[in-house]
């Protein structure tokens, strides 16, 4: 990374959408018109440069979010195309936790399909600056009037195109920019390098004029010099225009439209023009928002690389050549190789070994990163995601990364007894690299399970278990994730007095237990402690074992062993001694109260539900729903998809497996779906009790 450079010519954006809306595609045009590449790899051809894992080259989608850097016109753009499919939602949320800006690319045929909702409003949760760009112009059916539309009905009104296509299908032959009022037409020959501009045609220039004063309009409801000449009549320059949607989409007032063809090399080169002219720097973005470690005093970060180093770690990744990398979105200060750091999360110090600017899964040396910069670094062991690093002298905490919960489990275990070691070991791995992936013990059985978001997800993790670690494995069939919670309130004490070894011990806790509804926690949040004493009942050098040993507590539920949430602990009273009281008791005394109280506040299972959209034929429309209502779903909405019929409802995981199959039994073939995490709800009774027959064996 250049030294002193000015932060206001940086990018860092990410390219987002639905499964097969073309992000891949994109990002390979622009790393090949930015120079990076001198040859052009296609994702049906498995030789894209960003989908480089085996998996993605044999399925032709993306599975992780990979990240490189590449220069337009003298400003440096750090990008990251993230995955379409929702399995791995989580590389997307990792993702846009620490960028600046984003490209939501739409299909120009499928428009806002349901994970392009999906992904655009995780990035309305991080407030992210966005371009759209209308993708496939030159597809048969592509309709660049109705995905903006659909834009304006699904997601926001504030889009408005700066484009229109020049022709439509197998006659979309460039792109009249509104702008500048000129129209552009690419030399085919050329795959797109060179271009030219000329007069918008004829036919042409009147709707072009009609939706540029509409494009004007919206810009002076936000820029009163814009304003004043526009209703004036005054010339309105192209900087000035530049500048007014510039300040609309730093403010999130604005999203402006684009449209191209990426696979047919048309409308790449305007879209980095875009990045550069309308999305922020890491100057224009507000500042990072961080508290004081066991404080919620609030610290804000700036992008200074003269002041204390700070940085997220927002992914882990095992590389089997030069071990664990640790990606990192720099927010201020200066690190360069050999510099040590310290883990906030943790409070370990660690020292950076390796610096890494990063192309794909290539990588490359460099001697120090500054504010503003994304990169990887080599050395320190025991980061993980969502980690604040930081220097010696500054402490701070930014705030960590919030991943959805694993849906469906399964299984497994060693084909062989030499399989045994290396299987623990490499799912350690895997569950490092993936916060969506967890490995655990079967209370009951010993079995060791794996769980995941989604059939593909784990299909995937046994796939490089094969793969990348050697490791044979048998697999059981999948399993729904299940929770539990309560529905009563209730009072609950315990008490831990006894001794060992020679010393006593001494703590008793009374906490009281409520039920919280799913709509009264905080975003990433399972279970709320509360403390309602003070320091004359329990000495305050006791609350924090109280509390984490109850909120310990609630991950071992008394139906079926599963994690306990939406649990309101409060502790209201206790005693200690003044000899004998320690952590250790009271968090023993905290578990036991848990435990007990757990036992009589008639906890029920809740089951994960799904959210499903199924895109069908009108002639099957009557036998999804009713489908769907067999499963035990709701149906949310139904609405028109481009000549079709999109159903969007809510269904239990655990009537969806094999959904696929029998979905393709009942449209033909015809009808496609997606589905996603929505939230766990309390399963029926009935239902409860099938479940609980089926783990007690009966």
């Amino acid at each position: 990374m250049s030294k002193n450079r000015d932060l206001s010519e940086i990018r860092n954006i990410g390219i987002m959408a639905h499964i097969d809306a073309g992000k891949t595609t994109t990002t390979e045009r622009i790393l090949f018109y930015t120079g990076i590449i001198h040859r052009m790899g296609e994702v049906h051809d498995g030789n894209a440069v960003m989908d480089w894992m085996a998996q993605e080259k044999e399925r032709g989608i993306t599975i992780t979010s990979a990240v490189t850097t590449c220069f337009w016109k003298k400003k440096q753009i750090n990008i990251i195309d993230t995955p379409g499919h929702v399995d791995f939602t989580a590389e997307v949320e990792r993702s846009l936790r620490i960028l600046d800006g984003a490209i939501g690319i739409f299909c120009a045929v499928g428009g806002v399909e349901p994970q392009s909702e999906t992904v655009w409003h995780q990035a309305d949760r991080y407030n992210i600056p966005r371009l759209a760009f209308i993708n496939k112009m030159d597809r048969s059916g592509a309709d660049f009037e109705h995905v903006i539309d659909m834009i304006h009905d699904r997601l926001t009104k504030n889009a408005l195109a700066v484009q229109l296509p020049i022709g439509q299908e197998d006659n979309f032959e460039g792109i009249i920019d509104l702008i500048s009022m000129k129209a552009v037409y690419y030399e085919p020959n050329t795959m797109g390098l060179k271009y030219h501009t000329q007069q918008i045609p004829d036919e042409l220039l009147e709707n072009a004029t009609k939706i540029r004063n509409q494009l004007l309009e919206h810009l002076t409801e936000y820029d009163d010099s814009l304003m004043e000449k526009y209703l004036e009549g005054e010339e309105i320059t192209e900087q000035e225009i530049i500048t007014a949607i510039r300040t609309g989409v730093i403010d999130h007032q604005f999203v402006p439209v684009l449209c191209g063809s990426s696979l047919k090399n048309k409308g790449v080169q305007l879209l980095l023009d875009a990045i550069n002219n309308f999305l922020p720097s890491p100057l224009e973005v507000p500042p990072a928002i961080g508290t004081k470690p066991n404080s919620s005093v609030e610290v804000l970060v700036s992008p200074d690389p003269k002041k204390p180093f700070s940085a997220l770690a927002f992914k882990v990744q095992v590389d089997k050549f030069v071990g664990k990398l640790i990606y990192i979105r720099i927010y201020s200060g200066t690190i360069k190789r050999g510099d040590s750091l310290v883990n906030q999360s943790t409070g370990k110090k660690e020292r950076i070994s390796r610096v890494l600017q990063i192309h794909s899964n290539k990588k490359k040396d460099i001697f120090e990163l500054e504010a503003g910069d994304i990169a990887a670094l080599v050395g320190p062991k025991e980061i993980k995601t969502g980690d604040t690093l930081t220097s010696d002298d500054l402490d701070l905490l930014l705030a960590p990364i919030t991943f959805p919960d694993s849906v469906i489990a399964i299984a497994i275990e060693p084909k062989t007894k030499a399989d045994k070691d290396n299987l623990d070991i490499s799912l350690k791995k895997l569950e490092e690299e993936d916060p969506t992936f967890r490995v655990s013990q079967h209370k009951d059985t010993g079995q060791t399970l794996i769980s995941g978001m989604g059939e593909l997800h784990l299909e995937i993790i046994i796939d490089r278990l094969k793969r990348e670690f050697n490791v044979h494995a048998n697999v059981g069939n999948p399993q729904v994730a299940y929770r539990e919670t309560i529905t009563n309130g209730v009072i609950s004490s315990g008490e831990f007095i006894r001794e060992m070894n020679g010393k006593g011990h001494y703590a008793v806790v009374k906490l009281k237990l409520s039920p919280l509804k799913y709509d009264e926690l905080k975003l990433g949040e399972k279970n709320r402690f509360i403390n309602s004493i003070d320091q004359e009942v329990i000495p305050k050098e006791f609350w924090k074992a109280i509390q984490s040993s109850s909120l310990n507590a609630c991950l071992d539920g008394p139906l079926m062993s599963s994690p306990i949430e939406r649990v309101r602990i409060e502790l209201i009273g206790g005693k200690f001694n003044e000899v004998d009281s320690n952590e250790t008791a009271f968090s023993i005394a905290s578990s036991i109260a848990v435990n007990n109280g757990l036992r009589k506040a008639k906890a029920v299972i809740m089951e994960p539900i799904m959210l499903i959209s199924v895109i069908s034929p009108e002639d099957f429309v009557g036998e999804v729903i009713g489908d769907i209502n067999a499963k035990r779903g709701r149906i949310e909405h139904i609405r028109n998809a481009n000549q079709k019929q999109e159903i969007t409802a809510h269904v239990p995981m655990s009537e969806l497996f094999g959904y696929s199959t029998r979905l393709r039994s009942i449209s033909q073939g015809r009808a496609v779906y997606t589905m996603e995490y929505l939230k766990h709800e309390k399963t029926p009774l009935n239902i409860q009790e099938k479940i609980l027959k089926k783990v007690r064996g009966f």
